[in-house]
């Protein structure tokens, strides 16, 4: 596997790494565990789930899973969120990916979710993919903000097999093929 890092200079994404494991359980709120983790993260969890990630880029499995970094690049970033991006999950049409996000709770309203979402659509049309999908649950208003925020159009509302309702928003990647993704 080879790291990879987008950047637009201020947000940096590379994958995660289970060193990532004590900032991220730091960082986890409850805004984070009802959005986007399903429950508390536990130690022996998180680190199983980030070695899960490594594999996964290892071997180019569907999903790719960045940290969101925030500093100068010559020192270690602070790593302020993840967000993963799904290239294969039931739903998706071919060329679609789905993109997760979540941001730890001091590094929230300062517009990194969205740099992080613009640049993770970047590396996905690099990649191949045609088409980003965010599932926003309705009661998530900052998630739709930042699909709004970031190009994305609601599409449609429809139910989960679980029986959670989620919003869909879409955005064509194919011109951010054009835009330089940093190796």
């Amino acid at each position: 596997m080879h790291d990879v890092n987008v950047s637009d200079g201020v947000v940096t994404l590379s994958p995660l790494h289970v060193d990532d494991a004590d900032a991220h359980l730091a960082g986890e709120d409850d805004l984070l565990v009802r959005w986007l983790n399903g429950g508390p993260g536990t130690r022996a969890g998180t680190e199983a789930y980030f070695r899960q990630c490594r594999e996964e880029w290892a071997t180019g499995g569907p999903l790719r899973a960045f940290g969101v970094r925030v500093g100068a690049q010559a020192a270690p970033a602070a790593l302020a969120g993840t967000i993963d991006l799904r290239f294969e999950m039931p739903g998706l049409a071919p060329g679609q990916v789905n993109i997760a996000y979540g941001l730890y709770p001091a590094w929230r309203g300062q517009g990194l979710a969205t740099r992080a979402v613009n640049l993770v659509c970047r590396y996905a049309a690099a990649e191949g993919a045609t088409e980003a999908v965010i599932q926003v649950d309705p009661e998530n208003p900052a998630s739709a903000a930042v699909a709004h925020r970031s190009g994305f159009t609601r599409i449609t509302r429809s139910p989960e097999v679980n029986g959670t309702r989620f919003d869909r928003y879409v955005r064509d990647i194919c011109a951010d093929r054009q835009r330089r993704v940093l190796p």
